[in-house]
């Protein structure tokens, strides 16, 4: 078995393990990021926006390497920047394959040693520590071994295989939010479809129990804005519904403009009683995904429009999963902090998006606003019981409804800075992160222009 060591191993690839591994790397460690796709980024080339760069009073509170990746963006035209929205606080756009692209690159120049199409297969653990995990791939398996490891999963895989504490699902019942399936449309004629909205306004979510939602989300918005995120449709995927013509467990249509002249992506597609650690409800959810599609495509081609001569242009490599586990740390988020817009001294990263919770087994989705930016304390990123293991992305330590807010990827992305630049220094020093000095951490962070405070 061919043996590698690092200073610091990173497995996988999305927004925040693609942010930690450039941030630890840049830092001065050895890194090696190992990622089961053949591309880096995640969600990050779906077809997604960034939501929430700005808060509520439109002041920008997430920067460093997520403001750097949107720059990078811009200058290919791949994203029109920071766009204000009454319902999502922020959008910015994202050409799913320029990410890929600036993923790439950025990982390149940071000296980054890079594992593609491997899968983590097994853990090493010695007194409380990671000594190594292995990876297979292509019929041969690689061991890794480091001072730190960061979990970047998305699932918590690492942490669960190496006996961390992890929690899933809402207080009291083991319910995940669902996963979707992310497909592009191209053909559409957003003109026509501004002039649906704007003759049907009872189409948008105004009186659906999203509290975070202002006035001014409507037809002119979107006709205006190159950079629109479409939600609702209610009373029409009702009628459909009833009539046996919708595909889909959910009572919205989310539309996603896309850099990409007359093209959205999707967000529709909802699978209910799913769990994205469990490999069989995997591929029973890809299974069924997919077969949404077509009937969604006609569904829209008949009854949205502006949809009419609209056509398949690609589907995302995997499911989204947005929820799964969580890796317990050293401290935990709870929302209220989030609520009361609490920024603790050891704040890593700020996060102004509202607890988005969808329905995982029914039709529904909620919004409870978030008025000022909240604080993500850096023990978060800490495993409450694997002394070198940390986390990057939606793993992180928060409860049931924190987790609705901190799982928007440019927030993985501050995050994943944060445990990156960390790793790094626990590695130089040859202590656990724990143990790392918080204000001096804040310090590297913001000469790196992330923003602690508003």
């Amino acid at each position: 078995m061919q043996q590698l060591h690092k200073d610091v191993v990173v497995i996988g690839a999305g927004p925040g393990g693609l942010a930690a591994a450039v941030a630890a790397a840049r830092e001065g460690a050895k890194v090696l990021l190992a990622e089961r796709n053949g591309y880096p980024g995640g969600q990050l080339c779906s077809g997604l926006p960034f939501l929430a760069f700005l808060d509520r009073k439109k002041r920008q509170v997430i920067g460093g390497i997520a403001q750097e990746f949107v720059d990078r963006l811009k200058a290919m035209g791949g994203t029109e920047g920071h766009v204000y929205c009454p319902f999502h606080l922020s959008t910015t756009m994202i050409h799913p394959f320029y990410a890929r692209i600036i993923a790439f690159q950025m990982l390149a120049e940071a000296g980054v040693e890079l594992l593609l199409h491997c899968e983590l297969t097994a853990v090493r653990k010695t007194d409380g520590k990671i000594t190594s995990v292995e990876v297979t791939g292509k019929g041969g398996t690689l061991e890794l071994s480091a001072g730190i490891f960061i979990d970047a999963t998305g699932d918590g895989d690492l942490g669960y295989m190496a006996g961390a504490v992890c929690d899933k699902g809402q207080e009291g019942s083991h319910t995940l939010q669902p996963p979707t399936l992310m497909f592009n449309l191209g053909g559409v004629d957003f003109n026509r479809f501004c002039d649906f909205i704007e003759q049907h306004p009872e189409e948008l979510p105004y009186g659906l129990n999203m509290h975070n939602l202002r006035e001014g989300y409507d037809a002119a918005f979107f006709r205006s804005n190159p950079s629109f995120i479409f939600f609702g449709m209610q009373h029409l995927v009702e009628r459909l519904q009833r009539e046996g013509k919708c595909p889909i467990a959910r009572d919205t249509i989310i539309f996603i403009r896309q850099p990409i002249p007359g093209e959205v992506a999707v967000n529709t597609i909802r699978l209910l009683n799913f769990d994205g650690s469990d490999i069989r409800d995997l591929s029973r959810g890809e299974m069924e995904a997919h077969l949404q599609i077509l009937p969604l495509i006609d569904m829209f081609r008949e009854h949205v429009p502006g949809f009419e001569n609209c056509y398949l242009t690609s589907i995302n490599a995997g499911i989204g999963v947005r929820e799964s586990r969580r890796i317990r740390g050293r401290k935990t988020l709870h929302y209220p902090d989030c609520l009361r817009g609490n920024v603790p001294e050891d704040t890593i990263a700020l996060c102004s998006y509202f607890l988005d919770i969808h329905s995982g087994t029914g039709s529904g989705t909620r919004g409870i606003p978030v008025e000022e930016p909240f604080g993500i304390p850096y023990l978060c990123l800490v495993s409450e019981g694997v002394d070198n293991l940390m986390m990057a992305g939606r793993d992180i330590s928060v409860d049931p409804l924190a987790f609705g807010a901190t799982r928007i990827m440019n927030v993985c992305m501050a995050v994943g800075q944060a445990a990156g630049t960390a790793a790094a220094m626990a590695a130089k020093a040859h202590i656990f992160p724990a143990d790392v000095e918080t204000a001096v951490l804040r310090e590297k962070l913001l000469e790196q222009k992330a923003i602690l405070k508003i």
